[in-house]
C-alpha cells in the first residue's frame, strides 16, 4: 500500500506564495494519476488540481486555474502545487492523493495523506 505524506504548508499573508510538496513514505505512485483536494472548517473536501502520470495532463479547479500549479517528478516519487497570489478563501487542509482514473470524484482516489495545514491571512 502507497503512503504519502505531505509537507510545505503554513501561514501566509494574502497575496503571499507557498509550495507545498507530496512523497511517497512506501511505495510508489510513480503510475497514478496524482491530485490535491482540500478541506476548509464546516466544508465538503473540495477538487483543487491533478496530473496524469506522465505529467502530459493536467486540470485545475476553477477557483484556483491560474494562480495554482500542479507538477510532480514521477520516477522521484514527488508532487507538488505551487500556490501563488493567496487568498483567505484558500485556507484549508490540503491533502495529495492518487488515482487510476482521470477524476476530480475525490472517491475515485485510492490513496491518499494525511494532510497539511494552509492559513492565509487577510
Amino acid at each position: 500500500q502507497v503512503q504519502l505524506v505531505e509537507s510545505g504548508g503554513g501561514l501566509v499573508q494574502a497575496g503571499g506564495s507557498l509550495r507545498l510538496s507530496c512523497a511517497a513514505s512506501r511505495g510508489t505512485f510513480s503510475t497514478y494519476t496524482m491530485g490535491w483536494f482540500r478541506q476548509a472548517p464546516w466544508k465538503d473536501r473540495e477538487f483543487v488540481a491533478l496530473i496524469s502520470w506522465s505529467s502530459t495532463g493536467t486540470y485545475y479547479a476553477d477557483s484556483v486555474k491560474g494562480r495554482f500549479t500542479i507538477s510532480r517528478v514521477s520516477a522521484a516519487n514527488e508532487l507538488y502545487l505551487q500556490m501563488n497570489r493567496l487568498k483567505p478563501e484558500d485556507t484549508a487542509v490540503y491533502y495529495c492523493a492518487g488515482t487510476t482514473e482521470w477524476s476530480t470524484r475525490d472517491y475515485d482516489y485510492s490513496i491518499w495523506g494525511q494532510g497539511t495545514q494552509v492559513t492565509v491571512s487577510s
